[in-house]
């Protein structure tokens, strides 16, 4: 056997995931004395909170307790940034779904009987519901962000074309197969939560502070996540606090677990977005002025809205360079659900706005949608709009690749001949190129800790700050750890995330998850193998730089001691055999103030086509092929990162096309279940799918010359707008399909050419 580093291999946990040993927060054994909680809501979007009845909730039988704002011993203001949530509504409620109470019960059952008994008394008061309303009103939370370089308005004035128009893209319900979930246990000294979050950190810290106790009275463990895809960032918090609170009144071991519609109803989701642009190209398809204001809707608290924010302004060019630009983003307030991070995080709804400009710009001056986009590529030592400098640029090369695999030139003219002679089936085919900026923007949380401990049977424990939740983290760092020890992986337990064996961690989020630990991780075994070298050097009678660790044993030309030997004799000798590691990100920083600075420690690459088949008569379309190629650097596990890439694109392509959020007038959710809210399902998969991972692509400075992959290929799904609109186009003109594109959007999109 050799490293397990950079080869295909099953996930860590897929055995358990098909056998259902596999444990989650709703599964942990119950003790004996454990209660359950459920929530009290307001029903209604907006209004002054008068006065809560809890007399007939706290006298159903089997009810514990009863609590409400009054109640809580510390803080009742909890947010990642900026601490305006209230964890339980004072005097006004703001979102039809917001929390105003938490049962304490021997059952679930009863507990959520009690809730529904729990009567506020609400004066109700106008929603804002809508970006629209928000800006007329100037309702914002954040002032305006703005990046701007040269004179873009001159630029506009002598540009050969000018487009513009107004993008909207919706919101989009995470949809993780487990919803939120939080086990809070007293234990001697203080209190245990088991969290399916994202951000074991974060909920230590608020769990904490909801209950005025030190951080350090607080262990957040988590063995693993149904999926999170950033819903699990930051509003993990509330749920696990609720927990936390019924466990520190009672005593008593308290879960809660939300079912399917409370989880869709009272949670964010992704920021709709609202772009408003005037694009300027010169006569040969170069881009020479952009100008874009952005609105996204926020709902009632700053969560992490501002930072989704910043990243969509990071992402205006997606990858095209821009002489004379101004972007300018602001976060509107609503009576909704605080939206949060969602994959891509606002990067997706910014290349919203770049990539129909591109659309507009190719149909107005006649070019190839292709061609324009090439001409337009970054190259290596361009500036993006707020400064940062590119380097290795592997646009151009993965365009090539995919032009030739693809064969886009001729299926192209095949499509063009299919449609003029096909009176209600037609056919389109679409391409995007992919720039995406890999680090958390703030600098602060480009840090990661590990811990590993090496016994001396030769067995190993790894441990670090980074949550597993389905995307294969835990597969890689276990990769990472064999290949630095020279240990087989079943020398190595993969321990439970737990913040009382590494502190003061980031969230697994940004697509750094595999960055930042792997490198702690690399740091940690490392410092443990470097203090066994010496001992296996003097086992083997060699100098310790002879020594290969590999395959489970210590090498030294054709002599060789187990792993575990040598562990053995670093204990009997005194030799401490574990040892913390870490890691921060070099170089990161960006001044909102001036719109500059470096806020990405590299960039991935990738690029995707996507080709459609329509039904005029229905509007009914499906995808019959798409072709991509993904930049990852040199892959840690590229059977993993190929499930990525496919993953992503196709909830990407449910964002774009068939997954829509809808509030009635009241603020109240009308989608809230699988029954109303459509994601894609096996027959929107593309009948003919084809993933290629880029080859001698290695980045410096990164663990294992890897790229990060979990957001990137998301916006790939793009490629498939524009197949729709090739398709449709074809009755005559620039088609204006609404976003999603739903089958009825496309069928109105027709007919208004026809």
């Amino acid at each position: 056997m050799s490293s397990p580093l950079h080869k295909s291999a099953s996930h860590e946990s897929a055995v358990g995931h098909v056998t259902g040993r596999a444990r989650y927060v709703d599964d942990i054994a119950e003790p004996h004395d454990t209660a359950h909680a459920a929530v009290a809501t307001s029903t209604v979007a907006a209004g002054r909170l008068l006065g809560l009845e809890l007399t007939a909730a706290r006298a159903l039988p089997g009810v514990l307790g009863v609590y409400s704002a009054a109640d809580i011993p510390g803080v009742n203001r909890i947010g990642p940034i900026v601490h305006d949530e209230p964890l339980l509504a004072e005097d006004q409620v703001f979102f039809h779904g917001q929390a105003l109470a938490v049962v304490v019960a021997e059952t679930r059952e009863v507990a959520r009987a009690a809730a529904a008994l729990v009567k506020p008394q609400i004066e109700p008061t106008l929603p804002v519901l809508t970006m629209d309303e928000a800006i007329e009103r100037a309702d914002f939370h954040t002032d305006a962000h703005v990046i701007a370089r040269g004179d873009v308005e001159q630029a506009l004035a002598s540009a050969a074309v000018v487009v513009e128009q107004d993008v909207r893209t919706g919101g989009q319900d995470h949809f993780y197969l487990e919803t939120h979930g939080s086990f809070a246990q007293p234990v001697e000294g203080g209190l245990k939560v088991t969290s399916s979050t994202q951000h074991p950190t974060e909920v230590q810290r608020e769990v904490a502070a909801v209950l005025g106790k030190p951080a350090s009275t607080v262990v957040c463990e988590v063995a693993r996540l149904g999926g999170g895809f950033g819903g699990k960032e930051s509003q993990a918090s509330q749920f696990a606090c609720l927990a936390a609170m019924g466990a520190h009144f009672t005593g008593r071991p308290v879960k809660l677990v939300l079912k399917r519609h409370e989880d869709m109803a009272w949670t964010g989701n992704r920021h709709p977005f609202l772009g408003r642009y005037r694009a300027g190209f010169d006569a040969q398809g170069k881009l020479v002025g952009f100008a874009v204001k952005i609105y996204s809707n926020g709902g009632w608290t700053s969560d992490l809205s501002s930072p989704v924010m910043d990243r969509a302004l990071f992402h205006l060019d997606n990858a095209y360079r821009i002489p004379a630009l101004r972007f300018e983003g602001r976060v509107c307030r609503t009576n909704l659900p605080s939206n949060t991070a969602f994959r891509g995080f606002g990067g997706p709804q910014g290349v919203a706005v770049i990539e129909d400009a591109m659309e507009r710009g190719a149909a107005a001056l006649g070019i190839d949608p292709v061609e324009l986009r090439r001409r337009n590529y970054y190259v290596d030592g361009d500036a993006c709009p707020y400064g940062q400098v590119v380097d290795n640029v592997r646009l151009q090369r993965i365009t090539d690749q995919l032009l030739e695999s693809a064969d886009y030139v001729a299926r192209r003219a095949e499509i063009d001949a299919f449609n003029a002679s096909s009176r209600w089936i037609r056919r389109g085919i679409g391409f995007v190129p992919l720039k995406f900026g890999i680090s958390f923007t703030a600098s602060l949380l480009n840090q990661a800790g590990a811990l590993v401990l090496v016994y001396a049977d030769g067995s190993v424990q790894l441990n670090h700050g980074g949550t597993e939740m389905g995307q294969g983290l835990y597969s890689k760092m276990l990769a990472v750890a064999a290949d630095t020890l020279g240990v087989r992986l079943d020398q190595i337990r993969h321990m439970a995330t737990s913040t009382e064996k590494v502190p003061n961690t980031s969230a697994t989020a940004a697509s750094s998850g595999t960055d930042l630990n792997g490198a702690a991780v690399l740091d940690a075994c490392t410092t443990v193998r470097e203090r066994m070298r010496p001992v296996a050097a003097e086992m083997l009678d060699c100098k310790p730089d002879a020594v290969r660790f590999v395959d489970g044993s210590c090498v030294a030309g054709d002599s060789s001691v187990p792993f575990a030997d040598v562990a053995n004799l670093c204990w009997v000798k005194q030799i401490s055999l574990s040892s913390t590691g870490y890691y921060a990100t070099p170089g990161i920083a960006y001044d909102a103030e001036t719109g500059r600075g470096t806020p990405f420690f590299y960039y991935a690459y990738g690029a995707a086509f996507a080709e459609v088949e329509v039904d005029a008569r229905t509007g009914q379309y499906g995808l019959v092929r798409v072709d991509i190629l993904q930049d990852v650097g040199d892959s840690l596990n590229p059977s993993i990162d190929r499930g990525q890439v496919e993953g992503a694109f196709v909830q990407g392509l449910g964002w774009l096309t068939v997954e829509e959020l809808i509030y009635d007038d009241s603020g109240r959710m009308a989608t809230h279940g699988p029954s109303t809210y459509k994601i894609p399902a096996v027959g929107d998969i593309p009948a003919d799918f084809r993933v290629a991972l880029l080859d001698r692509s290695a980045q410096e400075g990164v663990i294992g010359g890897s790229k990060a992959v979990g957001e990137p290929p998301f916006l790939l799904a793009f490629a498939a707008l524009g197949a729709l609109r090739h398709a449709v186009g074809s009755f005559g003109g620039l088609p204006e399909i609404a976003v999603p594109a739903t089958h009825e959007s496309v069928l109105r999109a027709i007919e208004a050419l026809r």
